[in-house]
């Protein structure tokens, strides 16, 4: 901005107040100009200065753009980044930018400053671009009966926002249901231009009637729509009668030599983790006819010690014992309430540490759980005695907070109202209202079946209270009373003393002439005061 504009934007912002308009958007296409109205295309003011389109950076700091003022018909550019070749002001005030990205979807706004006002208009760009002409790719030769097949892979490139893929059978949409039907969604976003690409790869378990079908895929966009089709399959499948007769075999197992007449299998029962190895089976007319299959037992085993619910009490020691055996890397893992914790290990249990835990044995698929519940219990201890008299209330609030597990119960030496009480993790708090006439000393206690509390309070009168400060209240405007009317006598003894002194200094000066002492004045005055002082 040159100095001429600059001194027009001081001037102008002294006496008028910035005012940013609420923001609108504009809707670009890929590889077009953007033009980007100032104040939805509202003519400019009457008295225009000038005009500055600005853009928010992707830091969130101001870029300019350009400048032009009222009384120029050309624009000072000031971009010198990307936009520095590709943006311009038309004869409307609207900023025009050329060959449009992704990179372009900003918030430019506009800056029209007037003798009277000055004000932003923000403007939010979003660039749309439809997809490229949607493609059928790996398609298949043949569909499976009864089999899941990939029918193909449905493509809809470089689009922004990105497409939506279905696919349709006889015109008809194929609702995924992870059986004969399954979709594959994907999308890849292109790092250099920002642009989407979506694929969808349809795999579909054909009958027999569906060598006639039509598969097709739709690419659905707020640009355009787009239709692919594909030819219809032939559909394989095995032959649908067939016998097979399976006379005998013989199988080996762990050095047993066994055969098994009329089936080809061989059910081993209630295995344990020695039936690992390698197992064997041969035609019975040909031994030389084999195959092996080496099987696997996995196994996992955890105890943990103690279990069921176990009770302690407060300060107590507790430790738990965790043996296993895994047939491999196995993984140890505890929870309390839920929550992952590490393994319980107490030197002195408090009730925030009871719960139910739960330890968790681990290895790729098997799992092994044991659990426990620990209870602390603990007699109850008041840890606090309060009294609280709420603003101008005619009653007084007293709180007894204990710990304790079971839940202790309380008991007042007074009789109360509104009483309220929680308990959380063994803390307990129990609230009443008394009105006490007289002062009183309340005790309150707490017990559970373990013990007892007691502890004790003096509380005062709320009807004292009040008599005490309406009396402070009185004896306060009694001294004001007082220490006005000392400050009154103060004043008259003050103006009674004042007269006093002028009588006796007139007086004195008075005898003074008539004793004949010379003092400094003209004859007349001396001669007047003479005869004064012989009439008196």
């Amino acid at each position: 901005m040159d100095s001429a504009a600059i001194l027009l934007l001081l001037t102008v912002t002294a006496s008028a107040l910035l005012q940013v308009l609420g923001t609108e958007g504009v809707a670009a296409l890929y590889g077009e100009t953007i033009v980007v109205p100032c104040n939805d295309g509202t003519p400019a003011p009457e008295k225009l200065i000038f005009v500055k389109w600005k853009y928010e950076k992707d830091d969130g700091t101001a870029g300019d753009l350009l400048i032009k003022q009222a009384s120029s018909s050309e624009a000072t550019l000031q971009a010198t980044d990307q936009y520095a070749e590709r943006v311009s002001i038309d004869d409307k005030w609207s900023l025009r930018i050329t060959q449009a990205s992704l990179r372009d979807q900003k918030t430019f706004t506009c800056m029209v400053v007037s003798g009277e006002n000055v004000k932003e208009y923000p403007v939010t760009v979003s660039v749309n671009k439809k997809p490229s002409p949607v493609q059928i790719m790996d398609r298949s030769a043949a569909l499976q009966k009864d089999k899941a097949t990939t029918v193909g892979t449905c493509v809809a490139a470089d689009a922004n926002p990105a497409a939506t893929i279905t696919w349709r059978k006889n015109g008809k949409p194929l609702v995924a249901d992870g059986k004969t039907i399954l979709v594959t969604p994907s999308m890849k976003l292109d790092p250099a231009t920002g642009l989407s690409t979506t694929s969808s790869t349809l795999q579909y378990a054909a009958s027999k009637e569906d060598n006639v079908s039509v598969f097709s895929c739709m690419s659905t966009h707020m640009l355009a729509n787009q239709e692919a089709e594909l030819e219809p399959f032939p559909i394989h499948y095995p032959s649908e009668k067939v016998s097979l007769q399976v006379l005998s075999f013989f199988f080996y197992m762990k050095g047993q030599k066994v055969l098994v007449e009329n089936s080809d299998t061989y059910t081993l029962a209630s295995i344990g983790r020695e039936a690992g190895g390698e197992y064997k089976c041969s035609l019975a007319d040909n031994e030389k006819m084999e195959s092996s299959q080496s099987l696997v037992v996995s196994y996992l085993d955890l105890s943990v010690t103690p279990t069921g619910r176990v009770v302690k009490a407060i300060g107590d020691s507790f430790s738990v014992k965790v043996e296993k055996s895994a047939s491999g890397d196995a993984t140890v893992s505890w929870a309390k309430n839920g929550m992952e914790v590490t393994q319980p290990e107490f030197s002195r249990l408090t009730y925030a540490d009871a719960g139910v835990y739960v330890c968790e044995l681990s290895m790729p698929g098997l799992t092994r759980h044991s659990s426990f519940e620990l209870m602390v219990e603990g007699k109850p201890a008041i840890t606090g005695l309060s009294k609280h008299r709420p603003d101008s209330a005619k009653f007084k609030v007293l709180t007894c907070e204990a710990t304790g597990v079971p839940e202790p119960s309380f008991h007042w030496s007074v009789n109360s109202t509104n009483e309220e009480s929680s308990y959380v993790n063994g803390k307990a708090t129990h609230k009443i209202r008394v009105i006490p006439r007289l002062n009183l000393t309340v005790t309150c206690s707490v017990s559970n079946r373990l013990g007892d509390d007691t502890r004790t309070i003096n509380v005062s009168s709320v009807f004292k209270e009040e008599k005490d400060n309406m009396g402070s209240q009185e004896e306060s405007e009694d001294q004001s009373k007082l220490i006005v009317g000392v400050v009154a006598g103060l004043l008259i003894a003050t103006a009674v003393v004042g007269l006093i002194y002028w009588l006796y200094m007139k007086n004195s000066r008075q005898g003074s002439w008539k004793t004949g002492e010379k003092e400094v004045g003209t004859s007349e005055e001396s001669k007047k005061l003479e005869e004064n002082h012989h009439s008196v």
